[in-house]
């Protein structure tokens, strides 16, 4: 049986000068859910929301410390903390290079090497080089690989690093449940 609950909905509304603004509250529609929501509109654009949007991520058949990192940098992201998302995208691949056993004296040939451990498209290989960049940039005042470590470079480096650990963790499950449909003869 499902049942239709109302949800509560306040809204504030404010203009100054040449800006509006919209503040409100809300209970998440999800009946599952149900959670109070914050959220705030500038001229139309949505610009703050608390519990602040995540990226997602499915975190299937991917080890529990490299998942606890990688949850780190998303919650540092949607907390606008981009030096500290890029620092933990950084412990990510660290951690991702420990888990496959690739191994050397810093974190460039630790990357390097993991690409004889694990199988992966050359563009992934040379992408993590400069995931390893951008979290130096983040880490080290000295490093200026990037311009800057904002918003943008971090969702690109935590999409990367999505599709990196998809592409180590994941694939053999995918494969795994697409020969299951084969039929039996």
């Amino acid at each position: 049986m499902y049942i239709k609950t109302a949800f509560f909905s306040s809204l504030l509304r404010v203009h100054d000068g040449g800006h509006n603004y919209v503040l409100g509250l809300r209970h998440c529609p999800d009946p599952n859910c149900a959670a109070l929501l914050f959220f705030g509109f500038s001229d139309g654009q949505l610009t703050i929301t608390f519990p602040a949007e995540r990226i997602d991520f499915d975190s299937t058949n991917v080890p529990t410390l490299v998942i606890a990192a990688f949850e780190e940098a998303i919650t540092c992201h949607a907390n606008q903390c981009f030096i500290a998302s890029a620092i933990m995208v950084r412990k990510t691949l660290e951690l991702l290079c420990r888990d496959r056993g690739a191994e050397g004296d810093n974190r460039k040939e630790r990357i390097a090497a993991l690409g004889t451990k694990v199988v992966l498209p050359k563009e992934l290989l040379d992408g993590l080089d400069d995931l390893r960049l951008l979290g130096n940039d983040a880490a080290h005042v000295e490093s200026k690989e990037y311009d800057q470590v904002g918003k943008e470079e971090v969702e690109v480096g935590i999409e990367f690093t999505k599709e990196v650990l998809k592409a180590v963790y994941q694939y053999s499950i995918l494969l795994t449940r697409l020969r299951a449909l084969k039929k039996t003869t």
